[in-house]
């Protein structure tokens, strides 16, 4: 494989971001859109290359070294880049999605003034996330782990003479610093346990350890904080639905190709670790659960097109956590392949919506688009019905797939799924018939100024589509006829982990018969909760209430997303603010003590010092004299 091919993954959208960095006040936009587009699509076109040549040269995991880079003591760390069925599976991701968002972004950020900056943020957030999969070791993932947290903060706070915006783009790099502080301690721990952040060497090691070991506990609870912070799981998930202050191809660069991905690749990176912690997997399969759910619920009453779309994230990765915990590794990564089409698919469908209504986002006041945005509102239905779970579109091969080995591992966490996928149909189809059905409820200066989208941001729309209805074809369960091409492309990743517990790598024991049952309790309850929105919103026509509407009870609480940000708020932003307010005021005291107490000193003296300059001759020979006789009665008193 060349190493030169390998390195222009990242280095072309590096290139991008410094071209159009330093000469975006001068570059034209036309050159601006197609240097990012290009960069992005370079990149992609050498990740396939490379794809070609991995699969060639036999599929075998290769490490590539660029050159030493740290060097303490006993501990070595190259900067090298790893090629294996993983991340060349993120690199597909990344970089084609990645593209269409970048060539979508050129219509829908055609008269924004920051347009040069924009693609130059956007190039720098796909070379971080390049990084961040392509280093061998926890190092350099860290590395590219921080700049996309960086590129989000720009990103997110793009429209920055917005003060909102600012804040939700503080909020989303605050709420991930915690998290990252818990990667951190992990990879300290994983160097003095191992001696080394190289996988190969961490992981060849760590076979050697007994399941249940507590230092390894430990480390993959330290690498599982990282993740939940950086994927959006509970308790640190708010940042993810503020983030869509950021404009719309953002939003879908952050939810389908890059940073919420970057937890899930982390804690399949890291298998064999997790496969020696099944007190950790407990955990992570619980905590995904219950974002699942729980942000599920959250949608429900949401109004915003975009908050819809972002606790509906939330709540898919917390179906990818569900299948890690209960080690469906593949089937976790099989949800991440789809979801990347029809997440992206989505929040660039919505920007298209968004551009049509003049930047209106309440779905309340839209309504009997689908006539005007027939493109728009045909790819939408078919990401909606993908996300819905319901077949034969991508989403219901992977979610069921992961849903069929949470009831093997535990029923309790099944029915939590099965339930957070009936929410999934319901607000996303409510979303769907409030957008496109029924009439009009814009202004009419909105629905004089209702079109169709460019082409541009069409026919990114029309190839997501594609991927979003056919995507689920590479994981056809063998009930159905099929062959798991996906889970067959990442079996070797598992080696290690199947050697330390094979156990948990047996063949699945449910029959075929047991398989369709879960299918059809699945697909029927996506069904009803589809039919129900139809009958809400169709049938009968209702729309949301308006903000000014009371509500009462359990509506209130959801509506008001359980009232999570006012209990950070009060729990851990005030009482910070206040104390922050207290150590300055502590420290402007002393400050105004010292600092300005010897300003006045200073003052007071030079003013006594100034009476001594009268210009007087009499006084000036008064003072010589009486300085003379000093000196003399100092003499004489010393001898």
């Amino acid at each position: 494989m060349s190493i030169t091919l390998l390195v222009l993954i990242p280095l072309l959208p590096l290139i991008g971001f410094l071209i159009n960095g330093i000469g975006f006040r001068h570059i034209p936009k036309g050159a601006v859109g197609l240097i990012g587009s290009l960069a992005a699509l370079g990149s992609f076109a050498a990740s396939v290359a490379v794809l070609l040549a991995f699969k060639e040269s036999g599929s075998q995991p290769q490490v590539a070294l660029l050159f030493d880079w740290i060097s303490v003591g006993e501990l070595n760390i190259p900067f090298s880049f790893q090629i294996d069925q993983l991340s060349l599976l993120m690199l597909m991701i990344i970089t084609g999605v990645g593209s269409l968002i970048h060539i979508y972004s050129i219509g829908y950020m055609k008269h924004d003034l920051g347009f040069g900056k924009f693609f130059s943020f956007l190039n720098l957030f796909l070379f971080f996330m390049l990084l961040l999969v392509l280093g061998s070791n926890y190092l350099i993932m860290f590395i590219g782990w921080e700049g996309v947290g960086l590129c989000s903060y720009l990103l997110i706070g793009f429209w920055n003479k917005n003060t909102d915006f600012n804040n939700a783009a503080r909020k989303a790099f605050i709420m991930n610093r915690i998290g990252d502080l818990g990667f951190l301690l992990g990879i300290f721990t994983i160097i003095h346990a191992f001696g080394s952040v190289e996988y190969t060497e961490v992981f060849r090691q760590a076979t050697g350890l007994p399941v249940g070991d507590h230092v390894v506990f430990a480390i993959t609870m330290l690498l599982f904080v990282g993740a939940m912070g950086k994927s959006a799981q509970i308790p640190l998930y708010t940042w993810l639905p503020d983030a869509m202050a950021g404009p719309t191809p953002v939003s879908a660069l952050i939810h389908a190709a890059t940073m919420v991905t970057a937890g899930i690749y982390m804690v399949i990176r890291s298998n064999v670790l997790y496969t020696l912690a099944p007190a950790t997997l407990e955990i992570v399969a619980v905590v995904g659960a219950v974002t699942a759910l729980f942000a599920a619920s959250i949608g429900l009453l949401q109004n915003d097109i975009k908050k819809v779309l972002a606790y509906s994230t939330v709540s898919q990765l917390g179906y990818m956590f569900l299948g890690l915990g209960v080690m469906a590794y593949s089937a976790s990564m099989f949800h991440v392949i789809t979801h990347a089409f029809f997440k992206a698919l989505l929040f660039l469908g919505a920007g298209s919506v968004i551009h049509a209504m003049s930047d209106e986002q309440d779905i309340r006041f839209m309504g009997g688009l689908r006539k005007k945005l027939p493109i728009t509102f045909i790819t939408f239905f078919i990401a909606t019905w993908a996300i819905a779970g319901l077949p034969p579109f991508a989403g219901f091969f992977s979610k069921d797939e992961i849903l069929a080995h949470a009831f093997e591992h535990n029923k309790l966490l099944w029915g939590i799924g099965v339930l957070g996928s009936a929410m999934t149909s319901f607000y996303m189809f409510r979303l769907l018939f409030l957008t496109f059905f029924g009439s009009f409820r814009g202004t009419q200066e909105q629905e004089h100024h209702l079109h169709e989208s460019p082409a541009s941001m069409t026919i990114p729309l029309v190839i997501l589509a594609i991927f979003s209805a056919v995507g689920g074809f590479i994981g056809v369960p063998e009930a159905l006829g099929g062959t798991h091409q996906l889970a067959e492309f990442m079996s070797p990743l598992f080696e290690a982990a199947r050697q330390v517990n094979p156990e948990a790598f047996a063949a699945t024991a449910l029959t075929h018969s047991e398989e369709f049952r879960l299918m059809g309790i699945s697909v029927v309850v996506a069904l009803v909760a589809a039919i129900v929105a139809y009958v809400m919103y169709i049938s009968r026509n209702a729309v949301p209430a308006p903000e000014s509407e009371t509500r009462t009870g359990l509506e209130n609480v959801v509506y008001h997303k359980y009232y999570i940000d006012e209990l950070y708020d009060t729990v851990f932003v005030k009482p910070i603010r206040t104390l922050s307010s207290l150590l300055a005021s502590f420290g402007e005291f002393f400050i105004d003590l010292f600092v300005e107490g010897a300003g006045k000193l200073v003052k007071v003296l030079s003013n006594a010092g100034r009476q001594t300059q009268s210009g007087s001759i009499g006084y000036y020979v008064f003072a010589m004299v009486v300085g003379i006789m000093v000196i003399l009665f100092w003499n004489l008193l010393l001898n």
